[in-house]
């Protein structure tokens, strides 16, 4: 335990020194978000962030003494397959088909290692590869995808210490210390972004951690507590998804009608609409938290579903289509790249 503190505090400063070095690398590079269009920022900012938190997470976890085991090793490895695929997303835009075509193979690779069933591999491939997806398309405001991402890594890690796999535990405190080192720079107003290097990989090293920490439970309460974990992004996710159905616009044309888009349209800050997705992860996470351990049973869950599918047949009255996008702090994602 103390070891993981250390570790984790190691982190967070590292990350934040290297926050500083990559934003002042990046303005000097030019990779940079321009204000117009969708991007309703002020000045033109970085999008190198995820290169510190990588770097931060992979360095620390790497070169301490505590045994990982070969399972993080692999986790590691494809998540910086999936960090580099981001990256190279960052500078020059791919299309869908090469993304997915990576993160499959990447997410192959973890479940491969996992031990799972050909059946329960299969599903769990699918579910790596929605949620790192999902966790990439809310990077859409200062602040959101860091907030979210520390509060489900934190829940994630105390499932995985209670199950003893505590290489994953540790590699989970590690990546919550990196993203809140690089939130003293992504908080409002946003001084850098995430990019794709840095969604991408922390939100393929949260849906492959809550498959592991899920293998050989109950399929009934895991499936309830991946839910749970992972409510926000699946929440988005959904909303888009049904918003651009019923509106006969294109699935992944970015725009500002996400969750953090829709909140700014009814009055929320930029702050307070981080915050916002903050309280439903945390909530997310403490029930999801609980069903795993066997604390509440799996339909514990249901409340808290109601009530996210409540918000989200609330949100999907907020009118956002036809209009100039106002208040959001910077760019609106879409899967092929989020940036628009």
């Amino acid at each position: 335990m103390l070891y993981g503190i250390v570790a984790s505090v190691v982190a967070l400063l590292l990350t934040t020194a290297l926050t500083t070095l990559v934003r002042a690398l990046g303005l000097r590079a030019g990779l940079v978000d321009r204000p117009g269009g969708r991007k309703t920022h002020a000045r033109p900012t970085p999008h190198t962030g995820g290169i510190a938190v990588v770097a931060g997470t992979v360095t620390v976890v790497c070169t301490g003494y505590a045994p990982l085991g070969p399972g993080i090793a692999v986790l590691l490895g494809a998540a910086g397959a999936v960090a580099l695929l981001g990256l190279v997303d960052d500078l020059r835009p791919l299309g869908v088909g090469p993304r997915l075509l990576v993160e499959t193979g990447a997410a192959i690779a973890v479940v491969h290692a996992s031990g799972l069933t050909p059946a329960a591999g299969i599903l769990a491939v699918g579910w790596i590869v929605l949620i790192t997806n999902s966790f990439n398309l809310i990077d859409n405001a200062d602040g959101a995808m860091g907030l979210v991402g520390v509060i489900t890594a934190l829940g994630l890690a105390l499932c995985a210490a209670a199950d003893e796999l505590t290489g994953l535990a540790l590699l989970l405190c590690v990546l919550a210390a990196a993203l809140t080192g690089f939130l003293t720079q992504n908080w409002h107003p946003a001084r850098i972004f995430l990019g794709d290097c840095g969604s991408l990989f922390t939100g393929f090293v949260l849906a492959s951690a809550a498959v592991l920490v899920h293998t050989g439970h109950d399929p009934l309460p895991g499936a309830f507590g991946l839910v749970a974990l992972t409510v926000v992004g699946l929440a988005d996710t959904v909303l888009v998804a049904v918003a651009r159905h019923r509106a006969g616009r294109p699935l992944l044309l970015g725009g500002t009608d996400h969750i953090a888009h829709r909140l700014r349209r009814i009055g929320f800050t930029v702050p307070g609409a981080a915050v916002v997705l903050g309280a439903v992860a945390f909530a997310g996470t403490v029930v999801g938290v609980l069903v795993h351990r066997g604390a509440l049973g799996p339909f514990a869950a249901t409340p808290l579903l109601l009530a996210v599918a409540a918000g989200i047949w609330g949100l999907l009255k907020v009118r956002v289509y036809g209009q100039a996008a106002t208040g959001t702090s910077r760019r609106a994602p879409r899967l092929a790249r989020p940036r628009g």
